[in-house]
Parts: structure tokens; sequence; C-alpha cells
């Protein structure tokens, strides 16, 4: 659902996924089992997942990304035509990195699966990218939680958890061409506000009298 609620329309959807080697297959498996249980339709309906984009331009614009990804030589794993405003949930594998799907934002309800030899690997792939809001890290390893909160060029990373997560509470924002500043009552306010500075400097004089010094 990371990368598919409000039909992909969040600036923190899940849009490109790194699995290591090891449990690929069986995670990209999984994972289209589940994409293609999601529900289309009216989003009216509570039994509805995935309902339609704010606008024919914008159904037409992520069903072309998708059309210029295979033609690239992507592998289609989840989704098939667009229906007016409605896009089914889509998964891709191998989009080239010069598709927009893999380098630019598509606020759809697509997502891009690439397979990763390291969890280095992941980290160098997850910065190779213009953008940087969020990031969501799956591991036991605390060691490298730490090694990406260091390396990461994102404002913020949710670890055991979808990107797709935010509080008033934490700063919110991220890096690069994800935006300035961070939202946030408290962040907000800061910088909404003008910082101002007042200097007092002391002077102390000292006299000679009968040789001594007076204060």
């Amino acid at each position: 659902m990371g990368a598919y609620y409000y039909s992909g329309q969040v600036c923190i959807s899940v849009q490109r996924i790194f699995v290591e080697k090891d449990v690929h297959s069986e995670f990209r498996k999984l994972l289209v089992e589940n994409i293609k249980g999601l529900v289309v339709g009216d989003p009216s309906d509570e039994t509805v997942d995935i309902g339609p984009l704010i606008d024919e331009k914008s159904a037409i614009r992520v069903e072309e990304w998708l059309k210029e990804a295979v033609a690239k030589g992507a592998k289609l794993w989840a989704g098939g035509p667009r229906n007016g405003l409605t896009i089914p949930p889509s998964l891709l594998e191998g989009v080239p990195a010069d598709a927009k799907l893999a380098c630019e934002e598509a606020f759809g309800p697509v997502a891009t699966l690439d397979m990763v030899n390291s969890k280095e690997e992941a980290l160098d792939r997850i910065n190779a990218s213009k953008y940087g809001l969020q990031a969501g890290l799956f591991t036991n390893d605390l060691a490298f939680v730490q090694r990406a909160y260091s390396v990461l060029d994102v404002g913020g990373i949710i670890v055991n958890d979808i990107p797709s997560f935010r509080s008033d509470a934490m700063p919110y924002g991220g890096m690069k061409d994800s935006g300035e500043g961070r939202e946030g009552v408290r962040y907000a306010i800061h910088d909404f506000t003008e910082e101002k500075r007042s200097s007092l400097r002391i002077y102390r004089c000292q006299a000679r009298t009968f040789g001594k010094f007076r204060r």
C-alpha cells in the first residue's frame, strides 16, 4: 500500500524498491501476488483500494511513462491499460536509468523493483537521484541503520516500515530537489521566524592610583 494508497498521489509514496539478491525472487513473488489482489474502482466503495487519478492529463502522463519504460526494456509484472482516469497498480522491474519512472516523481500508482548485490549498493542507488525526501529500510542490522543515516541524502529514514510516514512532531522535509526547510509545528515556526540579535559590550577601565590598580 505504500506505493498505491491514494493511487500513488502522495509525495512520500514508495516508488523505488531495492531488494538484496538472496531474497529477491521470493520478495517479488509475494509482492506481485499482493498487488494483483488490490481492488480498482470507485473510491467511495470501502472495498476499493485503488481509485482514479486527479485528472485525465495526469492519467495519460503516467500511462506514457509506463509505456516508455517497457519500450526501453523494463518488465511489467503487474498493471494494465489505462481506463479513463484510472491506472491499475503497476510494478516494473529493470527500468533503465534514463526512463522517467527511474528519475522523476511518477505521482501515480507505480513502483519499480530492482535487485542489488549488497546493502551498500542499495544506499548508492538511493542516493543516485536528484530527490531526497524519505527512505524506508527493512533490516535487523542496527549498524547498517547507523551507516544509512550517515550517508543517505534524505530528510528522513524510517526503519522497518515504508517511508510514507510523517508526524507534526518530527522535522519533515527533504534534501536536494525535495524541498527546503522542514515542516512540523516547532520547525515550521522556526522557518517563519525572523531572528533578531542584540550585542552588548562591557568595557573595563583601569586607572593607576598610588601604585595600585583601581577598577
